[in-house]
């Protein structure tokens, strides 16, 4: 089920109703969370539950398995803790790496072969692909990681597990949430608070506008011009690239605006996932904005574990070098994903090599002294984004040569498609530079009173207008492929 579909509309208010009826009933609780979560989650394919059940039952089992006293255990407590998350690893690994990289890696091998003239007849499988299967994998490992580490306790309450797993808001593209931060909240007892209720549905609000006006309609121009960049002019190109930019921004940050706004109408409070990621004044900076629950995972279940930033330049080089081709390789079997991925590590390198290392507190947001550097990064960041749009590596340097080659005549007036588009865009910018203090846009409540007090409705309901009347033709989620 989509956060953007008719089904959604009628889905939310049904589960939320017998929800907070339940506010007594802790478990019955989080029973409604689960079985409201597997009908969202079964809406695409009933058969996807089974992989998500798998997964659940697996970390929890483990789970167990590392709390049980070392003497009742037919190993040393020691390795037979390894031998429990190395099976659960492989289990959970093994399925997304069959569902999503069989393909990848059966073409590859073959295409490997040929060029030592040896014949390889790979098997073909029409495999479908689980929506947000990365992304529970990943968060149920997490489980497991965390509490061999000892940092978290087991839980021995199924169903809180499982709903911690399946719950429906940021089940399919996140936030990845961790163990520590929304498994507690499944298991205390949780009180409906209005303001935050009020809060959950301004952040949905965002979220439907930056999906369904910005992202949309980017959509459409970026499709547009995609299909026949070859012929475009340098403007066209240029437009191109920034609307993708923008496009998948909004649709990846409007998911992730819905499901915490959804969550908060449930008592829940999950991570940030974006902070105003094109506002960022280095490559750095960019990538502690930018899908924050994916980087801190790799950061601290790869890149830490790898040595860090305590082994020496170069050996930190090679960590960060493997984070970002990890990252690219996680979202989708492709070499344009893996070639996106060594292109952020190559600035980064050179960043941590030859530049200055210091980090920038995200909490510090960028001033008008900024706007050359936030310029800078915005072009490198949406350089690399026509790598990711790209089906192959030929086509994002095809794309990129046109683009750079048809420089030279650059003309704005030629510019066919994408002007409706770049209104959306600059509006949303716009907004967020200047309520880049606050949690979101529409967190307008210091214009409570005084004059700007009818300006704050005005925000509001222009948002709600353009949202469900100036939206684009409607767009599967990005992120639902990865």
């Amino acid at each position: 089920m989509s956060f953007v579909s008719i089904a959604f509309l009628f889905f939310l208010p049904i589960v939320f109703s017998f929800y907070w009826l339940l506010q007594r009933q802790l478990r019955l609780q989080n029973l409604c969370v689960l079985l409201a979560s597997y009908v969202f989650y079964g809406w695409w394919n009933w058969r996807f539950l089974v992989l998500i059940i798998i997964t659940s039952a697996s970390s929890y089992v483990s789970g167990l398995l590392l709390t049980k006293d070392s003497k009742h255990l037919p190993f040393s407590s020691r390795a037979f803790r390894r031998w429990v998350v190395f099976g659960n690893i492989c289990l959970n690994i093994g399925i997304l790496g069959f569902f999503k990289y069989y393909g990848f890696f059966a073409e590859n091998l073959v295409a490997l072969f040929s060029l030592v003239d040896c014949s390889l007849d790979a098997p073909t499988l029409n495999i479908i692909l689980p929506v947000g299967i990365s992304f529970y994998t990943f968060q149920s490992l997490s489980y497991t990681f965390d509490v061999y580490r000892e940092k978290i306790p087991a839980t021995r309450d199924v169903i809180a597990f499982f709903a911690f797993i399946a719950f429906f808001p940021q089940l399919v593209a996140g936030p990845i949430e961790r163990a520590a931060n929304l498994l507690p909240q499944m298991l205390q007892k949780r009180v409906f608070v209005y303001s935050d209720a009020v809060d959950g549905l301004k952040r949905i609000l965002w979220g439907f506008f930056k999906k369904m006006v910005v992202a949309d309609n980017c959509a459409i121009a970026v499709n547009a011009i995609w299909a026949d960049y070859t012929d475009a002019g340098a403007a066209t190109l240029l437009v191109g690239m920034v609307l993708f930019t923008f496009q998948i921004y909004c649709d990846f940050s409007g998911y992730s605006d819905i499901a915490i706004g959804t969550a908060k109408l449930f008592g829940i409070r999950l991570m940030e996932n974006f902070c105003l990621p094109y506002f960022s004044r280095s490559m750095g900076e960019f990538w502690r904005r930018w899908h924050i629950s994916l980087m801190t995972w790799l950061r601290d279940y790869v890149y830490i574990p790898l040595g860090g930033s305590r082994v020496g330049k170069w050996r930190t080089a090679v960590n960060i070098i493997v984070v970002f081709l990890l990252s690219g390789l996680w979202h989708g079997a492709n070499w344009t994903f893996v070639a996106w991925g060594g292109y952020n590590a190559l600035f980064l390198v050179v960043s941590r090599l030859l530049l200055s290392s210091r980090s920038t507190d995200v909490k510090n947001c960028a001033t008008w002294r900024d706007i050359p550097s936030v310029l800078m990064t915005f072009i490198l960041v949406a350089l690399g984004w026509v790598v990711f749009r790209s089906v192959s590596i030929t086509e994002a340097c095809d794309y990129l040569s046109c683009m750079f080659v048809a420089l030279a005549q650059f003309n704005i007036g030629s510019l066919a498609v994408g002007k409706v588009a770049l209104f959306y865009c600059a509006l949303l910018v716009t907004l967020e530079w200047i309520q880049r203090h606050e949690p979101c846009p529409l967190c307008l409540e210091k214009y409570r009173w005084g004059r700007y007090s009818l300006a704050r409705w005005v925000v509001y309901y222009v948002v709600f207008f353009l949202t469900f009347f100036c939206r684009g033709e409607e767009q599967t989620f990005i992120y639902f492929q990865f």
